[in-house]
C-alpha cells in the first residue's frame, strides 16, 4: 500500500463510516459490505468485484491501528489543501509547524507520497530520459479446466504472446559478455533529489532515466531494451478448488519491462467445465441419487461415486424424495487443505409402467394405507362446499 493511495483514496468513504469511527464500527461496516459484494454472492458482477477489492483495501488500512494513524496523518497534512497559508510554498509565517522555518524534505516527510515529478505550490519538476525504465504491460489469458482438475488443482503450461525477456541478452539489455553498470549519478537509486529552498523533491535520474543502470554496449537484438516480441510457455500452479470465472494473478509473468523496468502481471481467466454427475455449492459438491419407492420406505445402502473413490451411503427408512444427506469431507477443497462435503439429494423414482404382479401388490398395499395424510385439506374442502 503506497502513501499516494493514502492521499488519493477516501477509505472512510469507501466503508461508509465517520473518521472517528471505532474499530468495532469499522469491522461491522466491512463485514456488511463484504457479504453484499463478495464474488461468491454476486458471480459475474464485475462492478461488485471491483467494489469488493476497494472495501478490502480500505479495511486492511483502517483495521490496523498503525496504518490508520499514518493514513490520518498524511491526509490531515496534505489533503487539507496545504500546510497553512501566508508564507511562500503554502506555509504559515512561522514555518507552518510551529517554530521557525525549517529545511523540510517533503519526500522524507510523506515517504514518497508524490513520487517523481511532484507538483507543489503550482510548480512541477519533471525530467524524463529517452531510455527510461518502463514497467511491462499486464496480460490476460484464458484457461479451460475439467471439473476434476479444478477440484484437485493442477500445474499447467500457458502459452503467452507479447514482449518477453530478450533471448540473446536474457533481459539485461547488454551485449553478451559486456557489463551492466550502476548509474554513477544516482548510485543505482534511479532518482535524484532536487532541493528547492524549503523543499526537497525527488525526480527520475536524468542520466539513467530512472532505471539506476547504464548499458555501455546495448544488445543488438533488443537495442538495449532487454525485451523482444515472442511466444512464451509459462508453468502455472492452479490451486485446488478454483471456481468457474475465477481470475488468477501471476505476478511478474506479464510482458517484460524495458530498460530495467519490472515485468507486468499475467491474469488467468478460468473456465471450469460442467461435470456430468457433480454440481457445486460453495465448497460443497452436490449429487442426485435415485432410489426406488421400496428402498425409500424400507431404507437401503447405496454405493455412490465421489471425486476420489466410491463410498456407501445409508438411506434411512422413510426417506422422502428431495431429502439431502451429507457425506463429510468428500466435497471441494477449502483454504488450509480442508475439504467441503458431498451433499446427496435423494430422488424417489416412481415407475411409469407396472407389471400385473406389481399392480396387484400395490393395490393390496394401498388398501392398508392411512389416508389421514390429507386431513388438513379435507377441512378446507368442506368449508368451500358449504
Amino acid at each position: 500500500m503506497s502513501q499516494r493511495d493514502y492521499f488519493e483514496k477516501d477509505y472512510y468513504g469507501v466503508l461508509g463510516v465517520a473518521k472517528d469511527a471505532s474499530s468495532a464500527d469499522v469491522s461491522k461496516a466491512y463485514r456488511k459490505l463484504a457479504r453484499e459484494l463478495h464474488p461468491d454472492a454476486r458471480p459475474g458482477d464485475t462492478e461488485a468485484e471491483t467494489r469488493f477489492k476497494q472495501v478490502s483495501e480500505a479495511y486492511s488500512v483502517l483495521s490496523n491501528p498503525e496504518k490508520r494513524q499514518e493514513y490520518d496523518r498524511v491526509r490531515d497534512l496534505v489533503g487539507s489543501g496545504g500546510f497553512g497559508a501566508g508564507a511562500p510554498g503554502g506555509f504559515g509565517g512561522n514555518g507552518g509547524f510551529g517554530g521557525g522555518a525549517q529545511n523540510i524534505n517533503v519526500e522524507d516527510l510523506l515517504g514518497g507520497l508524490f513520487g517523481s515529478g511532484s507538483t507543489f505550490g503550482g510548480s512541477r519538476q519533471t525530467r524524463q530520459a529517452g531510455t527510461s525504465a518502463r514497467r511491462g504491460r499486464d496480460l490476460e489469458t484464458q484457461l479451460r479446466l475439467s471439473f476434476a482438475d479444478a477440484m484437485a488443482g493442477v500445474t499447467t503450461t500457458l502459452r503467452v504472446a507479447g514482449r518477453a525477456p530478450c533471448s540473446v541478452c536474457f533481459g539485461t539489455g547488454a551485449k553478451p559478455g559486456t557489463p551492466v553498470e550502476t548509474c554513477s549519478t544516482c548510485n543505482g537509486l534511479g532518482a535524484v533529489s532536487n532541493n528547492q529552498g524549503l523543499f526537497g523533491f525527488s525526480e527520475p535520474c536524468p542520466t539513467c532515466g530512472g532505471s539506476g543502470r547504464i548499458v555501455p554496449q546495448p544488445c543488438t537484438r533488443c537495442q538495449g531494451s532487454g525485451a523482444e516480441i515472442r511466444n512464451r510457455d509459462i508453468r502455472a500452479r492452479i490451486p485446488a478448488g478454483v471456481r468457474d470465472g475465477a481470475r488468477i494473478r501471476l505476478p511478474g509473468k506479464g510482458e517484460a519491462g524495458s530498460y530495467g523496468g519490472p515485468a507486468g502481471d499475467l491474469y488467468v481467466n478460468v473456465t471450469v467445465e460442467v461435470h456430468e454427475l457433480f454440481g457445486r455449492r460453495g465448497d460443497d459438491l452436490t449429487l442426485h441419487v435415485p432410489v426406488t419407492f421400496s428402498e425409500a420406505a424400507l431404507g437401503t445402502k447405496v454405493r455412490i461415486p465421489t471425486l476420489d473413490e466410491p463410498v456407501t451411503l445409508k438411506v434411512p427408512a422413510g426417506t422422502e424424495s428431495g431429502r439431502t444427506l451429507r457425506v463429510k469431507g468428500r466435497g471441494g477443497h477449502r483454504s488450509g487443505g480442508r475439504r467441503g462435503d458431498l451433499l446427496v439429494t435423494i430422488d424417489v423414482a416412481v415407475p411409469r409402467k407396472l407389471t400385473r404382479t406389481q399392480r396387484k401388490l400395490l393395490e393390496d398395499y394401498a388398501a392398508t394405507e392411512d389416508t389421514a395424510v390429507r386431513e388438513h385439506l379435507d377441512a378446507a374442502l368442506a368449508a368451500q362446499e358449504v
